[in-house]
């Protein structure tokens, strides 16, 4: 196939989960004989076109017009103050892109494709204007929305375009059945929603590949010695994440296990909050942060020194972080409460147990997990061993690609589709 993908994050632009599944989703279109051509955000200092890994990646030079926005939009954009420059570059890359794809691709260069896909409201735009101007089917990605990510406080405009989006394409691809659910409760159109999971690279994700000494490196720099247990935790430091109700969880750990250390890696809004708070519970000395963004290797090598991954998010459509983790053989406790796909992820019970749910809002029901896997280390090491054959069996980029592909290729046999969903409906009651 030949596949349009608008994303408005890409590398070396990395910021958070959406950046790492448009890196690999699109090199494994690639290594399946498929053509992908991006279209992404330029910071500014990036080539206009390139090959990278056999994906053609576009990214438009766009132009600061933040100060013409308020002279019409609504009162909600203007709420925005100085994030409006973010609005402005999100516009300017849909509008440029849309139309380079739209007259130069596919008209002047005669470029016929198969399927659009665009990803989030971040590419929203330009996927809407692709559906008025042309007749290649749009698949619409979601990764998460404006409602969960905000609390049911966020940006109008943002809500509606997602709405719009939804009601004008062809298909709406979700994360997890947590989050089909959640855009069906929202009033979006179900027959429309189809469910794939996101996946991982095994083979790069391989605690057997992670150097002893390089390992030890990393906790002796973290300030963990070897008898002490090294919890991690990483993403991004924002409400949802549930980083805040870790830290409070600490203390109640360290009355049992008081050899016990915490590590967070990640940026976002409650970093002082976070400081702040280990500051007051006295456990400062146990707390060890790393606000910044850090490389997939250097990552890889931090969860090899861990003994579990912690990630108690109270709104997570999908999380690839956990699948990181289980890729390195770790036990895990997740946030299981709200629209999680965590819990998609992480068996909390029975003879392939990787992990447990925890309520990722509740300080003490996080304390109770943390303490449940320490409290055995053979049952946690086996239950890491539990979480990589997982992630062999479900969660790999190859499959995650083939369930993608075969959403699209409904998209080019509309007639097929009834007899998907009946399949599709099969499959799940006899689950």
């Amino acid at each position: 196939m030949r596949i349009g993908f608008f994303v408005w994050e890409y590398p070396p632009a990395i910021v958070g989960g959406l950046g790492t599944y448009a890196e690999y989703i699109t090199r494994e279109f690639v290594s399946m004989g498929n053509d992908v051509t991006i279209f992404t955000l330029n910071p500014g200092n990036q080539k206009t076109r390139e090959i990278v890994k056999g994906v053609e990646v576009h990214r438009p030079q766009i132009a600061d017009a933040s100060n013409v926005f308020p002279m019409f939009v609504t009162d909600d954009l203007k709420k925005w103050g100085t994030n409006i420059r973010m609005f402005n570059d999100i516009f300017i890359y849909n509008i440029l892109s849309a139309t380079k794809f739209i007259n130069s691709n596919m008209k002047k260069e005669r470029c016929d494709y198969d399927v659009v896909c665009v990803h989030d409201w971040l590419s929203s735009i330009a996927g809407i204007i692709v559906k008025n101007e042309t007749k290649v089917p749009v698949a619409f990605h979601v990764h998460s929305t404006e409602w969960g990510r905000s609390g049911g406080q966020g940006s109008e405009v943002v809500s509606y375009l997602e709405w719009e989006t939804a009601q004008r394409v062809d298909k709406i691809v979700t994360v997890s059945h947590a989050m089909q659910e959640d855009l069906t409760r929202h009033g979006w159109p179900k027959s429309k929603i189809s469910v794939v999971w996101n996946g991982v690279d095994p083979e790069y994700y391989n605690p057997n590949k992670c150097k002893k000494e390089e390992v030890e490196a990393i906790r002796s720099k973290c300030g963990v010695k070897p008898d002490e247990k090294m919890l991690l935790f990483l993403g991004r430091l924002t409400w949802v994440k549930g980083v805040r109700n870790l830290v409070q969880a600490i203390p109640m750990v360290l009355e049992e296990y008081p050899n016990t250390k915490l590590v967070i890696l990640g940026k976002g809004e409650q970093q002082n909050d976070v400081t702040e708070t280990a500051n007051r519970l006295g456990i400062s000395d146990k707390i060890i942060c790393k606000f910044e963004f850090v490389p997939e290797k250097e990552r890889i090598l931090h969860y090899a020194a861990s003994d579990v991954c912690i990630f108690p998010s109270t709104y997570e459509p999908f999380g690839i972080v956990s699948l990181e983790a289980m890729a390195m053989a770790k036990p895990l406790i997740v946030g299981a409460q709200g629209v999680v796909g965590f819990r998609e992820q992480v068996v909390p019970f029975g003879s392939d147990q990787n992990g447990v749910h925890v309520n990722g809002g509740n300080s003490a029901d996080i304390a109770w997990g943390i303490k449940e896997v320490l409290c055995d280390s053979d049952r946690a090491k086996k239950w890491g061993e539990n979480g990589r054959k997982r992630v062999l069996q479900y969660f790999t980029w190859r499959k995650a690609a083939e369930q993608t592909l075969q959403m699209y290729e409904m998209l080019q046999h509309p007639q097929e589709q009834s007899e998907y969903r009946v399949a599709d409906l099969m499959e799940k009651l006899t689950r």
